[in-house]
């Protein structure tokens, strides 16, 4: 049982310093009183928070993942204990708080979505003598994103600058600053180069180095590049659909026409190798996918073995 001090204070604080929802107030507090009945055996009992201890806090955690709790339910009340400690910490009811050190669990990482082959080369079909303005450049975003991998601000940033047609390379900024460079092939190359002499034609007045992506006003917005993207494919199969949605597919696609993981990572930018790796795990989704579908072993129900 909850006394008036000093959890009723901490959930006050939550709700009235912090701004915290109804919601979220009444997680805390289902959080708190889960922990103290566990902590204080008899219901009777008085809780104590400064004798609680780091072991206890494992303890509970421990009891709770025995009982099924999911990862995602562990790590908001281990980081609900972690918050009411530190509280009592900062109003000096505590001198040290017993959540502090413990290891938060781990979320299982869901596998990127992405848009198939098939789907992608209809999408970029070739454009028509008579599109417009707007479907040659949507065409161009698509077309970069799916073949070069890049982030949402990397294609944004992109200026006449970051574009050599003889090299078919693209001089791209990444996170920390770093610049990399990004080949390209003939088709897209000469896409951007006819998109350039379009655009030129539209917007004369844009300042030098001209952004690729452009609008009247100058580098298109992220809000925009985002809408952009969900509207060419909304009816494409992948459950998010961004930009970064195309930063998948590009790696996917690479990786199953045979490249090699280092050569994928460097293009994408990646610090880490172990970032790269999560698409070899969808591969291996794929290969499940095509193998329960294909192989008659596959959706056997009996076990041919043992037939006459």
């Amino acid at each position: 049982m909850l006394r008036p001090m000093p959890t009723d204070d901490f959930l006050s604080y939550l709700r009235y310093e912090l701004y915290r929802s109804e919601h979220t107030v009444a997680a805390y507090r289902r959080d708190l009183q889960q922990f103290i009945a566990f902590f204080c055996a008899d219901p009777s009992a008085e809780f104590i928070p400064a004798e609680v201890s780091t072991q206890d806090v494992r303890r509970w955690l421990a009891h709770l993942a025995d009982s099924g709790e999911a990862p995602a339910s562990l790590r908001r009340k281990t980081q609900s204990l972690r918050a009411f400690f530190r509280f009592l910490c900062r109003r000096h009811i505590l001198k040290s708080n017993p959540a502090a050190d413990i290891v938060l669990a781990k979320l299982p990482k869901p596998l990127p979505d992405f848009v198939r082959d098939a789907d992608m080369e209809r999408l970029l079909a070739p454009i028509p003598p008579d599109a417009t303005l707007i479907e040659h450049r949507d065409h161009l975003i698509l077309h970069l994103l799916y073949a070069t991998g890049l982030r949402r601000s990397e294609i944004l940033s992109l200026t006449d600058a970051s574009f050599s047609h003889s090299g078919r390379e693209l001089r791209v900024i990444g996170k920390g600053n770093k610049e990399r460079v990004v080949p390209i092939a003939d088709q897209l190359a000469r896409e951007i180069s006819n998109w350039q002499a379009v655009r030129d034609d539209a917007y004369p007045d844009l300042p030098s180095p001209r952004p690729i992506i452009a609008t009247m006003h100058g580098h298109m917005s992220a809000p925009n590049l985002e809408l952009i993207i969900k509207r060419l494919l909304r009816d494409e199969r992948a459950g998010r659909k961004s930009p970064h949605t195309l930063r998948h597919t590009f790696a996917t696609a690479m990786l199953n026409g045979g490249a090699d993981l280092n050569s994928v990572r460097a293009i994408l930018g990646h610090a880490s190798l172990a970032t790269t790796q999560i698409y070899t795990h969808l591969q291996t989704s794929d290969l499940q996918r095509t193998y329960a579908a294909a192989h008659p072993r596959a959706h056997s129900t009996e076990d041919s073995d043992h037939k006459g």
